[in-house]
């Protein structure tokens, strides 16, 4: 992911900032174990072949060995194409119950027609997306660099419109969305709304856009896409510092956490993803289940 991205990370400031999330004006009724679901951003990536993937893999089993080593996948593919039957039937026959997609909003709908006599066109998309059954996570929609707070009108009547079985997240990536008072003002806005309608927000974490970080909830689901510098120090003090925040968002009544890891070219993101499921393991006395690797990337890991 290219957005935020930044040749010298020496002089960002990366801890966590405060919590912004209004708790007292969520629903607190969490009855099931909540639900954490960790992955990268791809599951086609060669580099993977004899370290994640066994040798020899196929690019055609490429998802049939990513989904049991991970049990979620940020799915940008569907960004640019909408997936026809057989591709959705193919997904799901090759992972495994409990694995979970999250699709990306088709671009010709984000950015092209901005939101704007999308109705049709998000439709089939839905449609499509509904067909994984039980495989499907959250969605999410990001807006253009371009889409401003004074279009917030139009997001809201897209998102009244918006299919209320097709759960949703949403990012913004405009700088008035964060800017100062008039920023906050925006953002509190919009978080009004996507709590009425019950549309999450996503949580972006990367060097070169810290104000993208807003840590502002507006359901009991957690959407956070993590942009590491290839496994620089930095990225295991992050990653410790949102162990930290999500175990205490759990004590508070968060019902799912979706944690995505990117990379540069994200061959690495699998080592980063490993640390995180790691250490939740250790730090919150779960059992989520780690991705294993050859044993040559293993000794490779600890270098």
């Amino acid at each position: 992911m290219d957005f935020g991205k930044l040749d010298d990370i020496s002089g960002v400031y990366f801890s966590l900032p405060p919590d912004s999330t209004d708790w007292a004006a969520l629903p607190n009724c969490r009855q099931n174990t909540p639900q954490i679901y960790i992955g990268c951003p791809v599951w086609a990536c060669k580099e993977w072949v004899g370290s994640l993937y066994p040798t020899n893999t196929r690019e055609k089993d490429y998802l049939r060995h990513y989904s049991r080593q991970f049990n979620t996948i940020e799915l940008n593919t569907t960004h640019y194409r909408i997936p026809d039957d057989a591709t959705i039937h193919r997904w799901s026959a090759e992972s495994p119950a409990g694995f979970r997609f999250c699709p990306k909003i088709p671009q010709e709908i984000s950015h092209q027609l901005m939101l704007q006599n999308a109705e049709s066109l998000t439709a089939v998309f839905c449609k499509q997306v509904i067909g994984l059954g039980e495989r499907l996570g959250i969605c999410f929609l990001q807006i253009p660099p371009y889409f401003a707070p004074e279009h917030l009108s139009v997001l809201t009547l897209y998102l009244q419109k918006f299919p209320s079985d097709v759960p949703l997240s949403v990012e913004f990536r405009h700088p008035a969305w964060f800017k100062g008072d008039s920023g906050k003002r925006h953002f509190d806005e919009a978080a009004k709304i996507f709590q009425e309608l019950g549309i999450g927000t996503v949580i972006c974490d990367v060097a070169g856009r810290r104000d993208v970080l807003h840590q502002r909830l507006t359901t009991r689901t957690a959407v956070i896409r993590f942009v590491g510098n290839g496994l620089h120090p930095s990225d295991y003090t992050r990653i410790d510092e949102w162990i930290s925040r999500l175990q205490k968002w759990l004590e508070k009544g968060i019902e799912a956490i979706y944690f995505f890891i990117h990379e540069p070219d994200n061959v690495l993101s699998p080592q980063l993803a490993d640390y995180l499921i790691d250490n939740l393991n250790k730090r919150l006395g779960l059992t989520l289940k780690r991705p294993q690797f050859a044993a040559k990337a293993k000794q490779m890991n600890l270098f």
